[in-house]
């Protein structure tokens, strides 16, 4: 069985972490390009894209940011499978309509999201675990985008056709998580960062893998959607 090839879209400015992380997670060829740079596929060739996390906002006037945008809505367009994480998320809502504004407060630390079933969603528990890194939300999914998991802080995962967005962070893993928590002292003051800190436990961790089951699930939706292709193109043959 060949490798699935994903386009990783890396939205992070500092992608060392994230590289790791998504690397780790995601059994696929992945092609990695380096968004913040302007630097995306010229095509959409690719057996599914997966949008990372960014400390950026959607709507910042930052000219990479609707380069991005607008290359996840035509990769829709195109029937790829897309995947957007965080930031990635809030890509993907307003690529395909929807619509992403800040929040009041900052949901950061590992928090219980609920989700309502979908093949994203397969072998994860109904109320789940997650890393969560956001001051902004999608606030208006797109037309036509089903709601699939949320909390008390708004959207936490939609889907549209073959694309899914979730607000949390599956990949993290706990150095990860750390580094994240502590970079917020200048947002969220010592306090507030000292008692995320102290949750970020093995306990913690381990309850939150339960979640990364979404790469698997993402990676044969893919293998699904590509046997289907083929298919197809064997019946005009």
């Amino acid at each position: 069985m060949s490798q699935l090839r994903f386009a990783l879209l890396n939205a992070a400015h500092d992608g060392e972490h994230t590289r790791r992380n998504f690397r780790r997670e995601i059994d696929a060829d992945l092609v990695e390009f380096d968004a913040t740079d302007a630097h995306l596929p010229d095509h959409t060739d690719f057996d599914g894209i997966v949008v990372t996390g960014s400390r950026s906002s959607v709507y910042w006037d930052e000219p990479w940011i609707p380069e991005l945008v607008d290359y996840v809505a035509e990769a829709a367009d195109d029937d790829v499978p897309v995947l957007g994480v965080c930031y990635g998320h809030q890509v993907l809502a307003e690529a395909l309509g929807g619509r992403v504004a800040g929040m009041d407060g900052f949901e950061l630390g590992y928090n219980t999201v609920r989700h309502r079933g979908d093949d994203l969603f397969e072998d994860v528990p109904e109320s789940f675990t997650v890393f969560t890194s956001h001051g902004d939300a999608v606030v208006d999914l797109p037309p036509g985008a089903t709601l699939l998991a949320e909390n008390e802080h708004g959207v936490h995962a939609f889907r549209d056709g073959h694309c899914w967005g979730v607000q949390f962070h599956p990949e993290y893993d706990v150095e990860t998580a750390e580094d994240v928590a502590d970079g917020k002292r200048d947002r969220l003051g010592d306090a507030r960062v000292d008692e995320v800190l102290d949750g970020i436990t093995p306990e913690a961790f381990e309850a939150a893998c339960e979640a990364k089951a979404v790469f698997d699930n993402f990676v044969a939706y893919a293998r699904d959607v590509e046997r289907g292709q083929e298919a197809a193109a064997a019946a005009d043959d």
